[in-house]
């Protein structure tokens, strides 16, 4: 019987590891080669609009865990939209659950997307949103971005939202 079970198709994506935690990614998210050695996942999100590009998630492990020092350089690389002060674009929060802390910035606009932070070739991606989430657990992290085309992102949010909670379920005893 295990043998059967085992041939079944799974329902979801990969697996993706977030430090010492791991979660299926939802159904639909296709994993991808990464495209350089700082990633340890890349999936690619389907875009529900055939004019617009799929939406993307990165992982990249043993990052800064400090949010005040990388969060201000990740939403300088986003242009607000027209009357939107930067401060106003960048929309940070923060949840701890079970050990895991998730720091997050949302910011939408113009992305100047550079393959790395120190790289001279700079692609804008106008109508975009970025998501960015440092997961920060017992003095180490990994950084993770969803981004794409800012309908794309707002479609797979509340997906991406239920997998970040996978990440730190709830353990304690139900009553």
């Amino acid at each position: 019987m295990l043998v059967l079970l085992a041939l079944l198709p799974l329902a979801d994506g990969p697996v993706v590891t977030v430090g010492s935690r791991s979660a299926m990614v939802p159904a639909g998210w296709t994993a991808e080669k990464p495209a350089n050695r700082l990633r340890s996942h890349q999936l690619k999100l389907p875009s529900p609009d055939p004019a617009l590009a799929a939406g993307e998630l990165v992982v990249f492990p043993d990052s800064d865990p400090n949010p005040d020092k990388v969060f201000p350089r990740w939403a300088a690389t986003v242009e607000p939209p027209d009357g939107v002060t930067p401060e106003a674009n960048a929309k940070r929060s923060k949840s701890d659950a079970n050990g895991l802390t998730l720091h997050r910035l949302d910011v939408s606009g113009t992305w100047k997307y550079k393959e790395f932070p120190q790289a001279k070739k700079e692609e804008r991606r106008p109508n975009w949103r970025v998501v960015w989430v440092i997961a920060a657990e017992k003095g180490s992290a990994t950084h993770l971005r969803l981004s794409g085309p800012a309908a794309v992102v707002e479609k797979h949010l509340p997906a991406f939202d239920r997998w970040l909670e996978a990440l730190a379920p709830d353990r304690s005893p139900k009553r």
